[in-house]
């Protein structure tokens, strides 16, 4: 267990429930794309712990990746690509890589990368997350989430069959209750998500994306399982009392006497 940011977190709880449900959703994306059927032509997703680490997703097409990232990726969707290339590009220090994958849609390839960070502040140290800025701290009794998207890299690709209302979107998968957030649909999704989204003719003309967010401290994962233990306590102790009122019953109906 981590010492970070002046409390005692729960992260290794949090690291493994993040890394079992970045993996089943990891195993969804692959064949289908984004979370909740929108399809986005390219999509970043945080699933930040209260102590700073986070796991991160991406997913984008080879054409995306190299208008807006800069990245050396054919555009053919038939052409091979070299994962093992791809993921020392989005490897840098406390930025591990996971996984990479690949998966086609509408005649464009997609590349999927699912990597860790011990200190979501340091992820812009990645090739592929070097336009924004983060900054994730303690705020009075709060912790608070900023992360500012700068201009693309504004490469040109030709005709890759994009009509410019293609989606991009930045997701937060987080840790606790949020009592402020300023996403574009002022909608929390399934109790901890928050996407902010823009047309890609947007990204690529450098609209900025700011993202703020205030979080509580205590974590909604680890009150869950403290519930779910003391739950799972209260059932076994009951059972135990249960078993032995019914030992006594039997231990007294053999010694009584007969009439």
């Amino acid at each position: 267990m981590r010492i970070s940011l002046g409390f005692m977190a729960p992260s290794f709880l949090s690291r493994i429930a993040w890394s079992v449900l970045v993996l089943c959703l990891a195993g969804t994306l692959a064949g289908c794309g984004p979370l909740a059927g929108r399809e986005y032509e390219y999509e970043e997703e945080i699933y930040l712990s209260l102590d700073g680490s986070a796991d991160v997703t991406l997913w984008a097409s080879t054409p995306a990746l190299v208008a807006l990232r800069g990245f050396d990726l054919p555009l053919d969707p038939d052409a091979e690509i070299d994962l093992d290339q791809v993921r020392r590009d989005f490897e840098a220090p406390g930025v591990e890589v996971d996984a990479v994958r690949t998966s086609v849609r509408d005649g464009r390839l997609f590349i999927g990368v699912t990597l860790e960070v011990d200190d979501v502040n340091r992820l812009a140290g990645a090739q592929a997350f070097s336009w924004s800025s983060y900054r994730f701290g303690p705020m009075d009794d709060l912790f608070r989430f900023e992360q500012h998207v700068g201009p693309a890299a504004g490469r040109e690709v030709g005709n890759v069959g994009w009509t410019g209302e293609e989606l991009v979107a930045f997701r937060m998968h987080l840790p606790s209750r949020i009592p402020f957030h300023n996403a574009p649909s002022r909608e929390i999704e399934r109790g901890n998500i928050l996407s902010w989204e823009q047309p890609l003719r947007a990204r690529l003309s450098g609209e900025p994306v700011a993202i703020d967010v205030r979080l509580e401290a205590d974590s909604i994962l680890y009150s869950t399982l403290l519930l779910f233990g003391a739950s799972i306590l209260a059932a076994a102790l009951a059972f135990g009392l249960v078993l032995l009122w019914i030992m006594r019953k039997g231990r007294h109906v053999e010694t009584a006497p007969r009439a």
